[in-house]
């Protein structure tokens, strides 16, 4: 995964070659910067930059590097960040013009965490307004374009993330995930992308909480490698695992009861079965639990919505509703027209969800599913209309992984391989509560035994960019 340019590089390349003193880390920025620039205008990724205060951090590292003193494996690798989570010195728009001027003093502790390892921030990624829809658009930045096809989404919310991945703008991104933000996206664009269990990612110093309880920061990468490395920055409870697990009992869920699946979606997550259970686990195809539905229906609902309406109750007035989309002011009106036992309700349902999936747990070891409903659809929809000829809501691309939040649990995205029209499809693996270091270790076992070779996007090879 070295490639030609520092851009391609990976996070431990960079490393090596910044400890051999055959690259600089201010080598490296500029290659990925220039990358940026680049490809910019095909899908508007990075929406915010701040190339001076990059140079000045990628100076110091080199500073670092050079006295045999790194602060990290990771000191000098480029990042981009979400634009939801603080960057001191940055705004943090949150994709809404009510946040249009906000500009935080200081990081959230998981952007603090990599800052001192001495990784080198690049800028924001683009978001959909609040991080609360499956695709990544905005009134003040547009919509994202999915490397592989720049007209698709990349996915939400999560999307100019898993865009500046898969397109060379840094070989690590930091995310974040209230229910599947960072899973389906990276499944749409090859990419790894975890969501830590309840809690393993520590989190103070952000952005007023949308879905308390259900969202967590997480990394995105082109390799488990560079993923774990992340990991071990953001996450200093998680003990790593370098075994190979195995035999595992992993249950199978092809779809979330009568909700459809692409046929194509099926098809590569039906190999990646028959491939885990040749490498020797037991895989078990089962009918997805009741509760999950039950979860996906009637809570996500009702907690998405009064999230809103708590989030912008002291923030917004009836003119400043007028800066909201369509979309986001219906939401609120949700929000507003839930009754306390309405969201009481929700959260019984999110408990037993959980005590559900206790016991699925009791009896395996993962579980396995699609990491989306539906392939990527045009950039600036929110959701697709049909999936596999039938008729969906905004939520129905979206049924494998919102059930993981309410339970707390930690998940992990990786590639299962591209459709015949070449567009990436991703799997999901989830485990139980505290089988975060478990997941790294069989994310490693796929990409070493059955993942495919990371490639880049040929939509984005030189003759289809502007010069």
């Amino acid at each position: 995964m070295t490639g030609t340019s520092a851009w391609q590089m990976s996070a431990e390349a960079l490393s090596q070659a910044y400890a051999r003193r055959t690259l600089s880390p201010v080598e490296a920025l500029q290659s990925v910067l220039e990358r940026a620039d680049t490809v910019h205008p095909v899908l508007n990724a990075l929406v915010v930059r701040d190339d001076a205060a990059a140079l000045a951090a990628a100076q110091a590292s080199e500073a670092r590097w050079q006295r045999g003193a790194p602060l990290s494996p990771l000191d000098g690798v480029p990042l981009t960040v979400k634009d939801n989570l603080p960057v001191a010195g940055l705004p943090c728009r949150w994709g809404s013009r009510l946040f249009a001027d906000h500009w935080p003093a200081r990081d959230e502790s998981p952007v603090a965490r990599l800052r001192a390892g001495g990784m080198v921030i690049l800028g924001k990624t683009n978001v959909p307004e609040f991080t609360l829809q499956g695709y990544t658009d905005n009134p003040l930045f547009g919509p994202t374009g999915n490397p592989w096809a720049p007209a698709l989404t990349p996915g939400g919310s999560s999307g100019g993330a898993v865009a500046a991945v898969a397109a060379g703008i840094g070989p690590l991104a930091l995310g974040t995930d209230g229910g599947g933000s960072i899973r389906r996206p990276c499944g749409f664009t090859g990419l790894y992308g975890f969501k830590p269990g309840r809690g393993m990612v520590p989190r103070a110093d952000g952005l007023p909480a949308l879905l308390p309880g259900l969202e967590e920061a997480g990394p995105i990468a082109r390799s488990m490698g560079d993923l774990r490395r992340a990991l071990r920055l953001l996450a200093p409870r998680l003990t790593p695992r370098h075994d190979t697990p195995g035999p595992l009992r992993i249950a199978y869920w092809r779809a979330i009861g009568d909700s459809p699946v692409d046929a194509a979606i099926l098809a590569r997550s039906d190999a990646a079965a028959e491939r885990l259970q040749a490498m020797g686990h037991t895989v078990a195809v089962q009918p997805s639990l009741p509760e999950v539905e039950a979860f996906n229906r009637q809570a996500w609902p009702v907690i998405a919505s009064t999230g809103l309406a708590a989030v912008l109750h002291e923030r917004i007035d009836g003119h400043d509703e007028d800066a909201l989309t369509p979309a986001m002011a219906a939401l609120l009106a949700q929000g507003r027209n839930h009754s306390a036992v309405d969201l009481f309700q929700a959260q019984a349902l999110q408990r037993a969800l959980a005590q559900a999936l206790q016991g699925l747990f009791a009896q395996h070891d993962l579980l396995l599913t699609p990491a989306s409903a539906a392939l990527p659809w045009p950039a600036d929809q929110s959701h697709p209309a049909t999936i596999a000829g039938q008729p969906v809501d905004g939520r129905g691309h979206a049924v494998f992984t919102a059930f993981v939040n309410g339970a707390g649990l930690p998940a992990l995205a990786v590639p299962a391989g591209p459709t015949e029209d070449g567009l990436p499809v991703g799997l999901q693996l989830v485990a139980p509560r505290g089988g975060d270091a478990l997941l790294c270790a069989v994310g490693a076992m796929w990409e070493r035994e059955a993942a495919p070779a990371w490639c880049w996007p040929p939509a984005l090879d030189k003759e289809e960019l502007p010069s």
